[in-house]
């Protein structure tokens, strides 16, 4: 074995100097860099190599000799088994610390962007409770029913009592679904055979109003004992809506494409800004709408709009990004692939009484560069893409169109820089970026980014 390598099995004491990606300690042993999850810059923790490859290991923490000032005993009693939150043991300073440093090296390292400004990470006054909407598995382990969270890595459930980063409502919802679930012997879906009836609960409730939808995702048409869990539901004065989605394919996709109203209304409201947006099960809606709001609104600002711009929304999804837009924007082209969140992204622009938006399904890259032979040019570009990032061939068809600003909404630092690099290349020049936590506890990273034509 080479002097500078680590052996797998061993325990070494090993300094942590930096962080990883998805929060991980990073350090080294005889120049070797190891990975640790759960432990902090600035400490010494005691390891058990449990992986060797040809540049790296991963070690698994057995103790910390010396804490970092940052560490905080996680709040949640799962927290070390559930794949949900990663960093919880940080400080949340710390935690908008890592995501503006994970930004400037992404972008450094892979796009080669060395001037533009990174702002500090925008946070939340209250870090947990944030997301409105919980997918939970229901299955039998050892003969019981579980409700709860995937393991990290695994499809092993770990029961789940209460979840610090949900609407606090939804741990009441689940308690009150499992005791029916135990009184009447609802069998749990199994993954193996495909036989059950219960999937996955769904709970989904809106920020602004208050309203909650229970969805029961169940592998029957007919789901034994509704009534009785209906009745059950309506007690908490909260619920609105009762919704069973019947998926009966063989599939771990979440929701099937059927839905059935048990009870109540079939969508709730939530808003996004002064923007009304109704919500069904189906449908797509960001799971933090106080930081979308920023997101948003720092969209709309590096955007720079007087009124008499025409403005391209790539990958508009149900269009939110684009209302917003339109405010200021003489027209708005929104762009998607998915056809049900062109017929969402219409919805809501009727809802709002918003006429000067234009929704068109089909790929970005495809219909941006129609759109232009067509002589419709922006003057402005938004692109939200999913976590791959852009497609080159949309980036060459901005670059062409030669726009005066462009604004990249991300997900990804990686992907994000990439793309910077090669808008780099087509002469243009990132001004700033500006982090946004949008899912406190966690590694991810949300970022606005000011591009303009060099």
């Amino acid at each position: 074995m080479l002097d500078n390598k680590v052996e797998k099995n061993k325990e070494y004491e090993i300094e942590i100097t930096g962080l990883g990606f998805q929060g991980e300690g990073v350090g080294r042993i005889n120049n070797f860099t190891v990975f640790v999850e759960g432990a902090l810059p600035d400490e010494l923790v005691k390891i058990k190599i449990v992986k060797v490859s040809k540049s790296y290991a991963f070690g698994k923490l057995i103790d910390i000799i010396r804490p970092s000032k940052e560490r905080r005993i996680p709040i949640c009693d799962i927290y070390k088994r559930c794949g949900g939150c990663q960093i919880q043991h940080m400080s949340y300073e710390a935690q908008l610390k890592f995501k503006r440093e994970r930004v400037i090296d992404s972008i450094k390292r892979i796009g080669r962007v060395s001037e533009a400004i990174v702002h500090d990470t925008i946070g939340m006054v209250n870090p947990y409770n944030y997301r409105n909407k919980v997918q939970l598995p229901v299955r039998l382990e050892k003969g019981v029913p579980v409700i709860g969270f995937f393991a990290a890595r695994s499809h092993e459930i770990i029961k789940m009592d209460k979840c610090y980063i949900q609407d606090e409502s939804s741990s009441k919802i689940i308690s009150v679904i499992k005791k029916w679930i135990e009184k009447n012997n609802i069998m749990p879906y199994d993954e193996t055979t495909c036989e059950g009836i219960l999937r996955h609960i769904m709970v989904r409730s809106s920020y602004k109003t208050g309203d909650i939808m229970v969805v029961l995702v169940t592998n029957s048409e007919k789901l034994p004992y509704e009534e009785e869990i209906v009745d059950m539901l309506k007690e908490i004065k909260e619920v609105k809506s009762i919704i069973q989605n019947i998926n009966l394919k063989k599939t771990n996709v979440i929701l099937g494409d059927k839905c059935k109203t048990l009870w109540g209304n079939d969508t709730i409201t939530d808003y996004i800004g002064n923007f009304k947006f109704t919500i069904s099960p189906l449908s797509f809606f960001q799971v933090n709408p106080l930081q979308t709001e920023i997101l948003y609104n720092t969209a709309l600002k590096y955007a720079n709009l007087s009124g008499n711009e025409v403005v391209f929304d790539a990958y508009c999804g149900t269009g939110t990004i684009s209302l917003f837009l339109a405010q200021r924007a003489k027209k708005v082209y929104g762009v998607e692939i998915v056809p049900e969140a062109i017929e969402n992204a219409k919805k809501n622009a009727i809802i709002n009484n918003i006429s000067n938006v234009e929704f068109i399904v089909g790929e970005s890259e495809v219909i941006i560069p129609e759109l232009i032979e067509k002589g419709i040019f922006a003057d402005v570009v938004v692109v939200d893409p999913p976590r791959k990032g852009c497609d080159r061939k949309l980036l060459d068809a901005i670059a062409k169109m030669s726009p005066e600003r462009i604004v990249y909404v991300s997900c990804d630092p990686g992907t994000l820089a990439r793309d910077l690099g090669i808008l780099e290349e087509l002469s243009y020049k990132t001004i700033e970026i500006q982090p946004v936590d949008m899912f406190p506890q966690t590694a991810h990273v949300e970022c606005v980014v000011k591009i303009e034509k060099k």
